[in-house]
């Protein structure tokens, strides 16, 4: 039988059940959401002389849990018309339709009895072919369906989603017995593309895999941290992007999660762990009493404005002294051997390195890393049969740079092995067999990648069968396919004749010398026969953060306007160059593209974005404006089609674009970005981030195919003087009513002059090239400005904006 799903119930409406609705809407599939009637009238609706027949009381429950998902931010959303693709209802009216759903998710409260009787309802309304699946973080799969008829058992799994569903990429799939093996292969690979989800099936084993690792590691970690008189803010410090762990660290999650969350995990993993030997983690009093201490206080974590940390009146993140429970002021703790090697770039060799000193931080992280491998290395194979799923659910689900195989792989499995032996600790046996085998890897690596993993029950290694979806820049160039590269970027051959320009500057791929340099070394290779077309994109952290501010800055401050109209007038040329291609150029932006990275996604033939892309021209933030063709391109694309409309008025469409980019509007999502006009209808967009760089290529040869030809409309629309006085009125009255600085004001006023034609005296069509000179020739007056170059420095030094 061929599976689909075009529209899914999810019967819950919490704080999960809302959000994975709220992302099936991302992907384009229609969802009916469901939760409780409510038992009791609120004042408002007793005053109203409603009752609890009455639909507007019965839909009560689910219509606040989706208004407020609808609302979170982060956004649930791509955007906010996707809204339209969800229906709300409750249990007790709307159960039989369910029968409509290709893919039935059940998302209630974690409590068994209530899943099961759940289930038992949900059986009796389901259409006989649909997939129904729970959504738990941790009870067992077997005992949910328990009393179940073997055609719902046989499509019956548990799909248990990572909170927000829509930022968390892992999804851990836990099939039951009965489970069709086309129903699994159907929902991982539905997940996977459609979803954008890394998936891992899981055996039926308490919290599988990622929670259950998470949740021991970081008992033991707080341990040993109050054990060993670590403060919260030291902890923070070790255990984030230091180790390759987000900025969140250890106790800021906790605040994220919720602290009485984490009394609840606790006490309900501990029983459920017989025989796990490290589940005595789980049961330290000095975490116990830290945890019952605060949650007696109230002091739950973010959603209580109080927990490990609280915003105080400055604005700054005070931390809790735990031994006085007294908030403390922030400052950056200082270790030797951090400041020692916190500058070495790969996180697992910083990790080796750091391990090996003998300060307390040193002794904490290879304390609490010794134990996470050691505990890793238990759960195979009664967790999980393979270490690549525990490597990817620790990626996937808790933004690990690496996972902890790959990390005791940079450590040195031998000697880390010998080191822990040495202070009395035990490894597993398949560990210790695998080294005296004489292996000393748990991955096989070949041309940047790898290609394989041990496999404890074969003992040997198992290939990773590479996905022809997936492209790896690493791989490309151990490969030797990289034809031209200085330090800011690289031009590779992607094969079938495609190019691939590549950022890889140190700042987050900032637009400088080196890059403008090579991009124009990869037009002209563009132009030799041998190539079809050519994409843009690369694998950073971010696909560009815009213009090298520093060096704008440095000639600013220097008087050198010269070169900074040099810089302006380079960038403009080589975006220029790329939408005059006669071949297709694709940008494949994700993750922040803002400034001139942003006019980077404009100047393609085609854009193929990841959903998570962040686009936006930010300028002003810095006292300057677009001028990379950031300016005119937007014109170009939203006032260029409407004033070819007869009697069109120009104004709320100039005022929007003015708006845009005067306040620095970024996109939540790629959808979003088209809306704002950095998309046109053409492009695409792809909800697995690591198919991106495989899509943009297949667009381009499909173009190129298909007899690309660039689109020559090199006119803007020019309003003239009477729309610049409408503009600048709006910035005066936002002056005057203090929503902008008065030297916001003079750089809206520079964006006004620009947008409008500057000197013409009437509205008309004018050449591209008019308005390009009139970007670059405000960027340059405004570079000149002390409070700009004000702003310049206070951003490279705070990383925030100033309001000068």
């Amino acid at each position: 039988m061929t599976y689909k799903i075009e529209h899914a119930a999810v019967v819950g409406a919490g704080t999960m059940g809302a959000a994975i609705a709220a992302h099936l809407a991302n992907a384009g599939v229609s969802s009916l959401l469901l939760d409780v009637v409510p038992r009791e009238l609120t004042p408002d609706e007793a005053a109203r002389g409603l009752s609890l027949e009455d639909e507007a009381v019965r839909n009560r429950i689910v219509r606040e849990s989706w208004e407020r998902s609808r609302t979170a931010r982060p956004a649930n959303l791509f955007s906010d018309r996707r809204a339209n693709r969800v229906t709300l209802g409750n249990i007790e009216d709307d159960l039989d339709r369910v029968a409509e759903a290709d893919w039935i998710i059940e998302a209630v409260v974690e409590r068994l009895d209530i899943k099961q009787e759940i289930m038992s309802r949900i059986e009796a309304a389901r259409r006989p072919d649909s997939i129904v699946s729970t959504n738990t973080s941790g009870l067992p799969i077997h005992k949910i369906s328990q009393g179940r008829s073997e055609d719902f058992k046989a499509h019956f799994l548990g799909t248990h989603f990572f909170n927000p569903p829509r930022y968390l990429r892992l999804l851990e799939v836990i099939p039951g017995e009965e489970t069709k093996p086309e129903i699994l292969e159907f929902i991982v690979e539905f997940a996977t593309e459609r979803l954008g989800k890394g998936v891992i099936v899981c055996k039926d084993t308490p919290n599988f895999i990622g929670n259950r690792y998470f949740s021991i590691v970081n008992a033991y970690t707080l341990d040993y941290a109050l054990e060993n008189g670590f403060t919260v803010e030291e902890v923070d410090r070790l255990t984030g992007p230091l180790i390759g762990h987000p900025k969140t660290a250890t106790y800021r999650l906790l605040d994220l999660v919720g602290i009485d969350v984490m009394g609840h995990v606790r006490d309900h993993l501990y029983p459920a762990l017989e025989g796990d030997e490290f589940r005595e983690s789980l049961q330290s009093t000095r975490v116990h009493g830290m945890v019952e201490g605060m949650i007696k206080r109230g002091w739950l974590g973010r959603k209580t404005g109080r927990g490990f940390y609280k915003r105080a009146e400055d604005g700054e993140f005070w931390w809790l002294d735990i031994d006085s429970m007294e908030y403390q002021p922030p400052a950056v703790p200082k270790f030797e051997s951090i400041e020692k090697h916190k500058d070495e770039e790969h996180v697992g060799e910083r990790l080796r390195l750091i391990v090996a000193e003998g300060d307390r931080a040193a002794q904490f992280l290879w304390a609490t890393t010794s134990f996470g491998l050691r505990y890793a290395a238990s759960l195979i194979p009664s967790v999980s049969d393979d270490l690549l799923s525990i490597d990817n659910a620790m990626k996937w689900g808790f933004m690990h740079e690496a996972g902890p195989f790959e990390r005791w792989d940079a450590l040195g499995v031998r000697e880390s092995v010998a080191r822990m032996e040495a202070e009395g600790e035990k490894v597993a046996d398949w560990v210790a067999e695998m080294l005296e085998a004489g292996l000393d890897r748990f991955y096989q690596r070949e041309d940047g990648r790898a290609i394989g993993y041990y496999d404890p029950a074969s003992r040997s290694y198992v290939r990773i069968p590479p996905d022809p979806r997936v492209i790896k820049l690493p791989e490309l160039k151990a490969q030797g396919k990289e034809l031209h590269a200085n330090d800011g970027a690289s031009l590779l051959d992607m094969g079938d004749g495609v190019l691939l320009l590549e950022f890889h500057t140190p700042a987050s791929n900032a637009l400088d010398e080196d890059v403008l340099q090579l991009a124009g070394v990869a037009l002209e290779e563009l132009g030799k026969e041998e190539w079809r077309a050519m994409v843009v994109g690369n694998q950073g952290k971010h696909f560009s953060v815009g213009a090298n501010i520093f060096t704008m800055a440095v000639a600013a401050q220097q008087g050198d306007t010269d070169r900074v109209e040099e810089a302006v007038r380079a960038l403009q040329s080589i975006l220029q160059r790329m939408r005059a291609s006669r071949k297709p150029i694709v940008v494949a932006p994700f993750g922040m593209a803002l400034g001139g990275g942003a006019e980077v996604v404009m100047a393609g033939s085609r854009v193929v974005a990841s959903a998570e892309s962040y686009i936006g021209l930010v300028e002003v933030g810095v006292g300057l404006i677009p001028a990379g063709s950031g300016t005119k391109e937007l014109m170009r694309r939203r006032l260029g089609p409407v004033m070819r409309i007869e009697n069109a008025d120009v104004l709320p469409h100039l005022q929007a674009i003015f708006e845009q980019i005067a306040l620095a509007k970024v996109s939540e999502s790629a959808e979003q970005a088209r809306d704002m006009g950095f998309l046109s209808e053409a492009d695409r967009i792809v909800m697995n981030s690591d198919h991106l760089l495989a899509e943009a290529k297949r667009a381009a040869l499909q173009m190129a195919e298909a007899g690309y030809q660039p689109v020559e409309d090199g006119q803007i629309w020019a309003a003239g003087r009477d729309a610049l006085a409408d503009l600048k009125m709006l910035v005066w009255s936002m002056v005057e009513a203090g929503y902008a600085s008065e030297y916001d004001g003079v750089v809206a006023n520079h964006l006004a002059y620009v947008m409008t034609g500057g000197e013409v005296s009437g509205p008309g069509w004018v050449p591209d090239e008019y308005i390009l000179d009139l970007e670059r020739e405000a960027f340059v007056a405004l570079s000149a400005e002390p409070k700009t170059q004000e702003r310049m420095w206070y951003m490279l030094e705070n990383r925030k904006p100033l309001r000068n």
